[in-house]
């Protein structure tokens, strides 16, 4: 086992010298030029560009080509399907009598595909597959194909145990179903926990796949509050649409003295206002943490080319601090990562137990207190 941990070690620390070595040879070029015409890097533009969604999937150690995706528009003159690759590099692109482009830095659509009428930008209906459309399909059938090798397993091998990935799987869910699910709802456990698993796993599924460089990873899908607030909205739907009539009851006529509640409907207005904060909540500690760590880890890889923009030799230096930084940030993300989807699987878990709360409940627990 020795020999192993050893073998393994040295294999890790010649891959983080050769990453230190290509990048010391690669920092003058990119240094000096993002555009191959001595035009300085830009940092803030490839942190942010990167972290957004986008036409096309960049290809790694190479910013300005990208594996192009189809565009699907709704123009002045009907339906347009075209590759992405057609608008590249500022281009326009002429498809019957509508002219499309994306729109430049100082457009107010900067970044979205435009239909030009008369020298007049306007916004058509876009329901292209961009990077995060794309990648949040590759998340579902990876999900799919995780939950999947768990019932095929079991189909052909009854209850023996499985080992290796599928072992792996398993023991993510019986560790999320045993520690989170049952453990808080109880015998209606089985009644949310599909949900409740598939949003782990997909979130997971997320998080690892944008910490991965190359295609099919890469797209920061969790940093899109847009994905994280759909996300919080299920939780919201699924909490209030099952919630019991003792659960309305304590939100409209909640037990309190009655001036705190009529003429003036103090208490129901701060809790109906809690209902709402429970998904704010939720969209924004997914959405901010994982934003977060994808931030770091690129800027510690900008601060390369930034020095070596300075000197070589402050450069070389920065070069492998900012690596071993990098891959330490790295290895914490992926704890990041289910802990996130872990901590959004708990706190759904526990808003959707709060509204499964019934009478006899209610008042067994007011007896408790009593007695204690």
């Amino acid at each position: 086992m020795r020999i192993l941990i050893d073998k393994a070690m040295k294999q890790y620390l010649n891959i983080i010298l050769a990453i230190m070595a290509i990048l010391w040879t690669a920092q003058p070029a990119a240094a000096t030029s993002s555009h191959g015409d001595g035009e300085p890097i830009n940092p803030k533009e490839i942190i942010f560009e990167h972290l957004g969604d986008g036409y096309g999937w960049e290809v790694p150690f190479n910013h300005h080509k990208r594996i192009p995706l189809p565009i699907i528009v709704f123009g002045s003159d009907g339906l347009h399907i075209f590759s992405s690759s057609r608008l590249a590099d500022g281009k326009e692109y002429r498809d019957g009598d509508a002219i499309f482009r994306i729109a430049p830095k100082d457009s107010p659509y900067h970044g979205k595909v435009v239909e030009i009428t008369d020298g007049v930008e306007s916004r058509p209906l876009d329901i292209s597959v961009t990077k995060n459309v794309l990648a949040l399909f590759i998340s579902v059938i990876v999900v799919i194909a995780m939950v999947v090798s768990v019932l095929r397993f079991h189909k052909r091998n009854g209850m023996r145990a499985p080992r290796k990935g599928v072992g792996a799987i398993e023991s993510l869910i019986v560790f999320i179903y045993d520690g989170v699910i049952r453990a808080t709802l109880g015998d209606k456990a089985r009644k949310f926990a599909p949900y409740l698993l598939t949003v782990f796993f997909f979130i997971f599924t997320m998080n690892i796949l944008g910490l991965i460089v190359v295609f099919p990873g890469g797209a920061n899908l969790t940093g899109n509050i847009a994905v994280t607030l759909v996300l919080a909205i299920c939780t919201f739907i699924a909490t209030n649409l099952f919630g019991t009539k003792h659960y309305w009851k304590e939100i409209f006529w909640p037990d309190v003295p009655l001036w705190l509640k009529f003429p003036l409907p103090i208490m129901p207005l701060i809790e109906i206002f809690g209902m709402f904060t429970k998904p704010a909540a939720l969209t924004v500690r997914l959405f901010a943490n994982m934003m977060g760590g994808h931030m770091i880890v690129l800027v510690l890889t900008l601060l390369i080319f930034i020095f070596s923009a300075m000197s070589t030799w402050a450069g070389g230096g920065t070069t492998v601090i900012s690596v071993l930084f990098s891959i330490f940030m790295l290895i914490i993300d992926v704890l990041v990562s289910f802990i996130q989807a872990y901590v959004f699987t708990m706190l759904s878990t526990i808003f959707i137990s709060l509204a499964q709360v019934h009478e006899h409940h209610h008042e067994e627990a007011e007896g408790t207190v009593q007695e204690a």
